[in-house]
C-alpha cells in the first residue's frame, strides 16, 4: 500500500484550505499551495491557472505534470479533460482479471493467488508481500463504491476519498473472514495462533557416486549427511529452559503492527510484520544451544538401500531424514541425487547394454564362438557363417534390470566389427588368389542359370 509522507507546510495549509467552502479568492491559494505540495513532496512541478477542490477529489483544466523520479504514473487526456492521476500498482493486473470482471470472477482469482501466496504455505522471498498486495487488490475490487473510484481516478481517488484499506487492515483477518476461518485450507490461516503452529522441516539433499556394476544391480550405502535436529535442550522450543515467552508489547500480541499517516488526501494505513518478535507476538529468551531456533545441526550416518537399474539423474527419496521441523513440526525428506561411473568397455543405453566385438574377416566368413563381456561376467556369443560388418548381435535378457522390476531386463547388444589385414603372408595371399579365381570360375555358370 502506498503511503504519501506528510508533515510539510505546504501539507498542512493545503489540508485547512481543504476544509474549507473556498471563494474565487481562495480557490486560487489552494491552487498554488497545492503545486507547492506537489513540488515539494514528489518534485512534481505543476503550472495551472485554477485547482478546484470542493472535497478530496481533484479536477484541473490546464494542468500540466512532470514525473521525473516520482512513483506515480499519470493519463494525460484532450484539452479540457480531466487529468487521472494512477499508482504504480495495477489491482486488476494483481488478480490476473480483466476489468470487466465480475464478482465471482474476482473471488475465485483472489482465492486461488492468496492460497498460492499464504506465508504458511509459500515460503519464498517476497511471497507475504506478494500476499498483502493481492489482499489490498481485492479489497478495492470487490467494493463496488471503491472500485468505481479506482477505475476513475485510479489508487489517488480512493485515498482523496479517504478510504484507505477499508475495514480490513489486516490482510489475514482478510483472508479468514473469505475462507470462514479456514475451514477449507485444512488449518492454514495467518492469526498469530496459526502462525506459530508446528511447521514442517526443509528437505535435505545428498550426491551419491555409484560404480557401473552397483547401479545395474543394486547396493545397500552407508552414507553420513548433516542436518538440523530437535535442540534437546528446549526439546525444540527455542526457549531457555526455566522461562516462558510473554506478550510482545510492540504489537500487542498480533504479531503485526499497523502505521497511520495522515495527509491531505486523506489517513493511510500499513501492515507491517512486527519487528521486534518476527511476526510470532511472542517475546522470550533464547535458548542458549540452538539460539532460539530450536533445532541445531549435527551428522548422522544412516543405510541407504539403492534399487538396482537406477542411472545418473535418479533421484531416490528417505522419509523424514531431512531438517527437523520448527516448534515440533514434522521432519522434512531426504533426496539422494545418483551420479554413476562409466565403464571402460561396456556402455550403457537405458535398459540395453551396448558393446563392440571384433572378429577376423576368416572368422565372419566361417563362423565362430567368441567370448564377450557382460555385467554377468564373461559369456560364449555366437558369430554366424557369413556375418557382414556392422552387423548387431543381441544377448536377450543381459542388459539392465528394470527400475522397480528387478525380474525383467533388458538386452545386450554386440556389434560386430570384421577385421581385415592390412598385410599378408605369401601363402595367405596365394590362398585368396585360389578364392578370388574359384569365384571367378563361378561367376558364368551363375550367369547361365
Amino acid at each position: 500500500m502506498a503511503i504519501v509522507p506528510c508533515g510539510s507546510t505546504w501539507a498542512a495549509q493545503l489540508a485547512i484550505g481543504a476544509q474549507l467552502r473556498p471563494s474565487s479568492h481562495s480557490r486560487q491559494a489552494i491552487s498554488c499551495c497545492y503545486a507547492k505540495f506537489l513540488n515539494h513532496q514528489y518534485g512534481i512541478c505543476a503550472k495551472e491557472k485554477c485547482l478546484a477542490s470542493s472535497s478530496a477529489t481533484l479536477f484541473a483544466r490546464d494542468t500540466s505534470l512532470g514525473l521525473p523520479c516520482s512513483g506515480l504514473q499519470t493519463a494525460r487526456h484532450r484539452r479540457g479533460a480531466r487529468l487521472v492521476v494512477r499508482a504504480d500498482a495495477d489491482y486488476y493486473s494483481v488478480l490476473g482479471v480483466s476489468k470487466n470482471a465480475s464478482k465471482s470472477e474476482i473471488k475465485t482469482a483472489y482465492r486461488k493467488l492468496a492460497r498460492s501466496y499464504h506465508p504458511d504455505v509459500n515460503k519464498e522471498p517476497g511471497a507475504e508481500q506478494k500476499f498483502k498486495e493481492i489482499s489490498n487488490a481485492y479489497e478495492v475490487l470487490s467494493d463496488d463504491e471503491k472500485r468505481s473510484l479506482y477505475d476513475r481516478f485510479g489508487e489517488a481517488g480512493l485515498k482523496g476519498a479517504g478510504m484507505g484499506t477499508g475495514d480490513f487492515s489486516n490482510p489475514f483477518d482478510l483472508f479468514e473472514s473469505l475462507f470462514e476461518g479456514m475451514g477449507g485450507m485444512g488449518g492454514m490461516g495467518g492469526s498469530r495462533a496459526t502462525r506459530n503452529r508446528p511447521m514442517q522441516g526443509d528437505d535435505e539433499t545428498y550426491n551419491l557416486v555409484l560404480n557401473f556394476k552397483d547401479a545395474i544391480f543394486g547396493v545397500e550405502k552407508e552414507i553420513e549427511i548433516t542436518r538440523l535436529e530437535t535442540c534437546g535442550t528446549c526439546d525444540g522450543s527455542g526457549v531457555k529452559a526455566g522461562t516462558k515467552p510473554t506478550k510482545c508489547t510492540t504489537c500487542g500480541g498480533q504479531g503485526q503492527v499497523v502505521s497511520s499517516v495522515r495527509t491531505p488526501l486523506g489517513v493511510f494505513q500499513q501492515v507491517m510484520t512486527c519487528s521486534t518478535c518476527g511476526g510470532t507476538g511472542e517475546i522470550s529468551t533464547p535458548c542458549g544451544t540452538c539460539s532460539g531456533d530450536g533445532r541445531v545441526r549435527r551428522t548422522k550416518r544412516i543405510s541407504l538401500k539403492v534399487p538396482a537399474g537406477v542411472d545418473s539423474g535418479s533421484r531416490l527419496r528417505v522419509r523424514s531424514e531431512g531438517n527437523a521441523g520448527r516448534r515440533g513440526g514434522e521432519p522434512g525428506d531426504l533426496y539422494v541425487f545418483i551420479e554413476v561411473l562409466s565403464d571402460q568397455v561396456l556402455k550403457r543405453d537405458g535398459t540395453n547394454i551396448l558393446h563392440t566385438c571384433k572378429v577376423s574377416y576368416i572368422d565372419a566368413i566361417l563362423g565362430t564362438v567368441v567370448k564377450v563381456p557382460t555385467v554377468d561376467g564373461m559369456v560364449d556369443l555366437k558369430v554366424p557363417a557369413g556375418t557382414q560388418p556392422g552387423t548387431t548381435l543381441v544377448m536377450a535378457k543381459k542388459g539392465v534390470p528394470f527400475l522397480g522390476k528387478p525380474n525383467q531386463r533388458g538386452d545386450q547388444l554386440v556389434r560386430v566389427q570384421v577385421e581385415i589385414p592390412k598385410r599378408l603372408s605369401g601363402d595367405e595371399k596365394k590362398l585368396i588368389e585360389e578364392l578370388a579365381n574359384l569365384n571367378k570360375a563361378k561367376a558364368p555358370n551363375s550367369s547361365r542359370r
